[in-house]
């Protein structure tokens, strides 16, 4: 292995990454390649302010931590080799004795359904010696899939703390609950936060995968919930698999009836493990019986009940299919999510339904039905048509929701390149930005809408133009490859170019 060939993860650090939804990692930069660092950032900081999207060109030292073997073996591995540096940038300054909030970082402003696989992810670079005292970034593990925060304030205890020395980064799931904590000392404590996504849907694993079937993790372990059937899917898919949950294979077999009893009127943590339980069993000699109570345990109060009901009721054939159907069109949220991620992972069985909801006056049920076709890719190539006349709907959540979709599903190409192209004059400005992302994913097959990104090279809105660039270069014919230079040409960055220093030396 030569030195710069990214150091992949390993199946281990796989499971882990799958389960708890992050890894801490460590460069091997020299203690001088950090100060020169440290005292950089400070400058910047001190004198311009926070450089923001410009992070990167202003601080010219950070694309070698880009280009770590260490950072790109673990992105490949989890994004892919073809994965995108997305044009958002930002280094976090924290000097507060006061934690902050427990959230999750937005898809800028526009409202997209989270992905349970990873399709984006997150890395955030410590370039200073962080002990827990100096406010490292706080991490709630396992927390990746929900969206509810099922965790309480200060379940202190369960957090993950991103510390350690200089060179220090974690890679984190992108929709990971996660927090700033107290800098008690005081100090200068900078985390340098970099966003990634997917380009390309997995067909082969992209890390040094030894062993093939999913085995729970020796790092598993309270209070991080299990959810076996949602782990083993996400561990099939990144293999390339697609709607795995239609095909698992029953693990064992006996009487579910406790299972049942203890998913009907058990305490969280007991309806929790039944519903994961019972995924895992796909009893058939209490199917029906199974199935109700699943189906019922879509409504649990407690999300990750109804997660692993919804990701159990997807190996249940067409009764499970069913059951989540019905979940897609109820009134409450979480029912609905919950089962449009079932639906997502339910395999061939589930595209006729969902392609019948697509005609659904909820918006809601119609946004969540598109979220599932994407999800199943090439399986939804007949929904193409239909997917196309929703670009037509007046609610841009669904707008975006099926050009995402679009740019998964990949064929028929045409179509598909044609109806993306016409989206970059969408009246909404996330339509026109979530058409770069698709485009990029269709790469060369996308040829035919260079024109309209060209055209998105002059939008108003600074991640259109950005998209716009990156589905150029992902397409990369010479046309695309002209039109990209010409941009870059004219909106290249001068990182010399300071308010103190505007043109000399």
């Amino acid at each position: 292995m030569s030195m710069n060939e990214p150091r992949l993860l390993t199946d281990e650090q796989m499971r882990q990454f799958i389960t708890e939804g992050f890894l801490l990692l460590q460069t091997d930069f020299s203690s001088e390649f950090h100060q020169q660092l440290l005292e950089q950032l400070n400058y910047v900081y001190t004198q311009e302010g926070n450089p923001g999207n410009n992070l990167l060109p202003r601080v010219r030292e950070l694309q070698k931590v880009i280009d770590h073997p260490i950072i790109t073996g673990a992105l490949t591995s989890v994004l892919g080799p073809d994965y995108m540096l997305h044009a958002h940038h930002h280094g976090h300054f924290n000097n507060s004795p006061q934690p902050g909030g427990w959230h999750k970082d937005s898809y800028f402003g526009y409202s997209r359904i989270r992905n349970h696989h990873p399709w984006w992810a997150m890395i955030m670079y410590f370039p200073q010696d962080t002990p827990v005292e100096l406010g490292p970034t706080g991490i709630m593990p396992g927390t990746q899939n929900y969206a509810t925060r099922v965790f309480e304030q200060d379940e202190c205890e369960s957090e993950a703390k991103a510390s350690g020395g200089a060179g220090t980064f974690a890679l984190i799931a992108y929709d990971i609950w996660h927090r700033s904590t107290a800098n008690i000392l005081g100090k200068e404590r900078y985390m340098l936060k970099f966003e990634f996504m997917r380009t390309q849907v997995p067909t082969v694993p992209s890390w040094d995968h030894q062993q093939p079937e999913w085995v729970t993790p020796a790092s598993f372990s309270a209070p991080i919930h299990p959810h076996a059937c949602i782990w083993q899917e996400t561990w099939n898919w990144l293999r390339g698999e697609v709607g795995s949950s239609a095909s698992a294979a029953s693990i064992q077999a006996g009487d579910a009836s406790s299972l049942i009893s203890q998913l009907n009127g058990g305490s969280n943590e007991e309806r929790v493990a039944a519903a994961d339980q019972l995924g895992l069993l796909r009893t058939t000699n209490m199917a029906s019986e199974a199935v109700t109570a699943l189906a019922k345990a879509l409504s649990d109060s407690y999300e990750p009940v109804a997660l692993n009901a919804a990701y159990a009721l997807a190996r249940y054939g067409d009764q499970g299919i069913q059951a989540l159907l019905e979940g897609l069109r109820h009134e409450d949220r979480i029912v609905s999510l919950s089962s449009a991620y079932g639906l997502s992972v339910a395999g061939a069985g589930a595209i006729e339904g969902l392609m019948e909801a697509l005609d659904n006056d909820r918006e809601e049920t119609v946004t969540r039905a598109v979220f599932a076709l994407g999800e199943l890719r090439t399986l939804a190539s007949d929904a193409v048509p239909l997917l196309i006349g929703l670009l037509q709907h007046a609610a841009p959540d669904v707008r975006i929701s099926v050009v995402e979709a679009l740019g998964n599903i990949g064929q028929p190409q045409q179509l598909i390149v044609d109806a993306l192209s016409r989206c970059l004059q969408d009246a909404d400005t996330q339509v026109r930005f979530m058409t770069g992302l698709s485009l990029a994913k269709l790469g060369k097959s996308a040829e035919g809408a260079v024109p309209s990104l060209i055209a998105a090279l002059d939008d108003e809105n600074r991640y259109v133009r950005a998209h716009a660039a990156e589905a150029l270069y992902y397409i990369g014919t010479e046309k695309a490859e002209r039109a990209l230079i010409h941009f870059l040409k004219i909106a290249r960055w001068c990182p010399s170019t300071t308010p103190a220093s505007t043109f000399y030396p």
